[in-house]
């Protein structure tokens, strides 16, 4: 049996392939969890953008994420598109690792503009080429790929496993560093924070740019056969999305996820500054969900033992929303709120590693049921325009929480309102997301359930195809 046609239930990544698929969302998140954790921060107190208001920071995330999510439809009708030697996912990683750096280190930019319409222009157009055209272009290809990888399910779930491990360690080095950093470069170098964000995110840039290479060079996609999967018109796309329930719902809940993902990210910054008195204490927070790693290791154990990923990701929003229930009680106790947080930290890290994998099977069942392999369209809707649509709400409502309670950015000491709403956002906003995402998810069992069945059909399915097409060659 040739390498093309190669049967890839039957395949097991070596440890260097899951290893290379790990560094795609550790180059991803290196670059993205520095937007989505520091570019409030950085529009309100370092651009003087104002937080809320038709040209405030607030206003520009929510505008600017709903752009983003268009473009994750075109992305995945592009990869879905596309057709090289090299595969249909993997090529994207070699040709966007360089603008995907340059983007965002324009984005953290800050030119000296007018206040009002010219610095809310710039910020947007910047916001949009970094997080949406150029960071989807590449996060779509990172979820399509998995299918391609292969079709085993053990297999995805460990390989999915091992790409969050990559976004924790990603995560936690911006979120560990990146503050202390600009910081620093901004005494050594002279400006301040303007100079140290900008030294900063060029030097993650470059280390994405490594990353992404490697991955590149490293990953196969054994599972893409040119001569059965045509280029699929949008049409077509959106054929195998219609009457994809678990799709659709998967969908729905990951959109309503982010929501909690993005506000704990942007608010943590303010939470430490404005409440805990200690702008450091961001680094220390947000440096603790490399910890995330232990429930990532554990996602894939809860997942194989119990056969029930639905179930997992339930077991992941309870213990998420049990650690932040518990922070009000620690008051200014730092280690008490370390504590809390960290177990946030393990629930949130199964919470929002299920979807990444779960969406492959939603491609199968799309699939199945159409015979339509779109996995560049529902991968980039299910991953790209979920974060996408999510962020943008997730930094939208804090902002105009916090604006509406009187947050002024110029004064170093907020008002009882203003802290109470940051408070708020950081802590209790995130419960109520996991609990309405804890119900949504209830739903999705009953399609889990038919994987192994459509699995074994797709498999005769695809040996009937592959077999015909090397009759006719």
């Amino acid at each position: 049996m040739s390498a093309a046609t190669q049967d890839a239930s039957a395949v097991k990544l070596s440890v260097k392939e899951k290893i290379a698929y790990s560094f795609t969302d550790m180059a991803g998140n290196l670059l993205y969890v520095t937007i989505s954790s520091y570019i409030m921060y950085f529009y309100t107190n370092v651009f003087h953008i104002p937080a809320a208001g038709a040209l405030g920071a607030g206003t520009i995330l929510l505008v600017a994420r709903f752009a983003d999510a268009i473009s994750a439809v075109v992305w995945g009708s592009i990869v879905d598109h596309t057709n090289t030697k090299w595969g249909q996912s993997r090529p994207w990683f070699l040709w966007l690792c360089v603008p995907f750096a340059i983007t965002v280190w324009i984005a953290f930019t800050a030119p000296g503009l007018p206040d009002g319409a010219p610095k809310f222009w710039y910020a947007l157009i910047t916001y949009i080429l970094a997080a949406g055209a150029v960071y989807t272009g590449i996060q779509t290809p990172i979820t399509a790929i998995l299918p391609n990888l292969t079709s085993d399910p053990t297999e995805r779930n460990n390989a999915n496993s091992f790409r969050m491990a990559g976004g924790q360690i990603g995560s936690f080095i911006t979120s560990s560093f990146t503050i202390p950093l600009v910081g620093w470069f901004g005494v050594q170098f002279g400006g301040g924070d303007k100079t140290g964000f900008m030294i900063v995110t060029a030097i993650w840039g470059i280390v994405a740019i490594i990353l992404l290479l490697f991955s590149f060079k490293n990953l196969n996609e054994r599972n893409y056969h040119p001569e059965l999967n045509k280029p699929i018109p949008l049409s077509d796309s959106l054929k195998a999305a219609k009457g994809n329930w678990p799709w659709i719902i998967l969908v729905v809940a990951f959109v309503i996820y982010w929501v909690a993902q993005s506000t704990r990210n942007g608010v943590s910054t303010y939470y430490a500054q404005y409440v805990l008195n200690n702008r450091n204490l961001t680094s220390i927070f947000n440096g603790v969900q490399v910890l995330g790693l232990l429930g990532t290791i554990a996602m894939p154990i809860i997942a194989n033992k119990t056969k029930n990923k639905t179930l997992t990701m339930i077991i992941g929003l309870v213990i998420g929303g049990l650690g932040q229930a518990l922070m009000p009680l620690a008051g200014h106790n730092v280690p008490l709120l370390v504590t809390f947080w960290t177990i946030g930290v393990l629930g949130a890290a199964i919470a929002i590693g299920m979807p990444f994998g779960m969406l492959a099977d939603t491609v199968d069942y799309g699939e199945w049921k159409t015979g339509i392999h779109a996995a560049g369209f529902l991968t980039a809707v299910g991953s790209a325009f979920c974060i996408q649509v999510g962020s943008g709400f997730g930094a939208f409502l804090p902002l105009e929480i916090m604006g509406a309670a009187g947050y002024d950015a110029t004064k170093d000491v907020q008002t009882q309102a203003a802290q109470d709403a940051i408070s708020f956002c950081f802590i209790w906003l995130p419960v109520i997301v996991y609990i309405i995402v804890g119900v949504i998810m209830c739903f999705y069992r009953k399609y889990e359930k038919m994987e192994p069945m459509i699995k074994a059909e797709l498999a005769q399915r695809h040996a009937k195809a592959l077999a015909e097409a090397e009759q006719n060659a």
